[in-house]
């Protein structure tokens, strides 16, 4: 037998699947129900997805936040997980957001469901994700009193599977789009009342919750009462009101509007689109932030606090009661920041607008 004879008798190694032929055969698993083999068709799934390219990860992303409704409740989280990671990679975040969301919603449900009866039933620490034992969670929650075999099964698989969870829609989150569309659907304010009342003290929502609440291409109304001045702004991207402050005091005292001392152009820049990379910059306050009413609007706060009076939110800017100071920079980090000033108000808008306004505590105290 020649060579090339006996070399066209040597099987070939089976070619290794793409990312979309296995998120394919991930699919038909789902659709036959046969939660056995999800778990390593899904395991091929992430094997595969370090190798693949940007257009395949975009391309699997809406896809595989199809399957995240018929999967398995325990692995689904783990499936959220892959889907974040392609919108990381491109996937069209709206497309991928709304079974990521849903999950986030049935987690949190879950996980306070855990949390209130596992008070019920004698209290103490709650189960450790990394050490404890889900069946023995289950096994305590469940009972005629308590919790039906499956909405124990689903308590514990929130509490186990809740930071994956807020992991994968950090990712969707990060995006206007998808907050747009959370906002208007009223997505966002069902996860923000789950948040709130959320007891379990392993979890922390803080960072999703200032992510959740950004605003994007948001007109703001801002009215100078020292000066008399007024000024039409968009913001986008601000996760909380220290962020909003710093570029206030860029645009307005920077650009020569209202007087002041500028802020240290790289303070802005960590407030605009600048990382951190280990810098400890201080921002100071320049103005007290005052809703129309004359209640103070606290930094730590977010720019959604600032009310909306006839479509606009409307911001009031007075003297500094006191020196105020921060460590500079995004608390959102991954989203950029952006105040730009589209108008100045002539003097008799602003004079008419801030007549409708409330002097704050502190310019009662130092001048009335």
């Amino acid at each position: 037998m020649s060579n090339e004879q006996n070399a066209d008798n040597i099987p070939s190694p089976r070619q290794q699947p793409t990312l979309l032929e296995a998120v394919a055969e991930l699919e038909a698993v789902v659709a036959a129900g046969d939660d056995e083999r999800f778990g390593p068709a899904l395991g091929l799934v992430g094997g595969l997805f370090g190798p693949s390219g940007p257009a395949e990860r975009q391309a699997a992303g809406p896809r595989l936040a199809a399957l995240l409704p018929d999967a398995p409740p325990f692995p689904r989280a783990h499936l959220a997980m892959v889907v974040g990671a392609c919108v990381e990679s491109g996937a069209d975040p709206v497309a991928c957001a709304g079974p990521v969301l849903a999950g986030l919603r049935g987690a949190l449900t879950g996980a306070q469901r855990l949390v209130e009866h596992w008070a019920r039933t004698g209290g103490g620490p709650l189960p450790d994700q990394e050490a404890d034992d889900p069946a023995e969670a289950h096994a305590r929650i469940e009972g005629p009193e308590q919790l039906d075999a499956w909405n124990a099964h689903l308590a514990v698989v929130g509490w186990w599977t809740l930071h994956l969870w807020q992991q994968a829609a950090w990712a969707v989150y990060a995006h206007a789009s998808v907050r747009a569309e959370a906002r208007a659907s009223g997505v966002t304010e069902v996860l923000l009342e789950l948040f709130d009342r959320y007891e379990g003290e392993q979890h922390d929502f803080k960072g999703l919750t200032h992510l959740a609440l950004m605003l994007d291409d948001e007109p703001l109304l801002v009215l100078d009462r020292p000066t008399g001045t007024g000024y039409l702004l968009r913001m986008s991207g601000l996760s909380d009101t220290f962020q909003l402050h710093t570029l206030l005091a860029d645009v307005l005292i920077g650009g020569g509007h209202l007087p002041g001392t500028p802020q240290d152009p790289e303070v802005v820049a960590l407030a605009r689109t600048e990382f951190l990379d280990g810098r400890r910059l201080i921002a100071t306050g320049a103005f007290n932030l005052v809703a129309p009413d004359g209640s103070w609007l606290w930094n730590e706060g977010t720019p959604s606090d600032i009310p909306v009076v006839d479509g606009v939110r409307t911001l009031v800017l007075e003297q500094l009661p006191y020196e105020r100071s921060w460590s500079a920079g995004r608390f959102i980090q991954e989203v950029p920041g952006d105040l730009r000033l589209e108008r100045v108000l002539d003097p008799a808008e602003a004079a008419r607008l801030l007549a409708r306004t409330v002097p704050g505590m502190s310019t009662v105290s130092a001048f009335g």
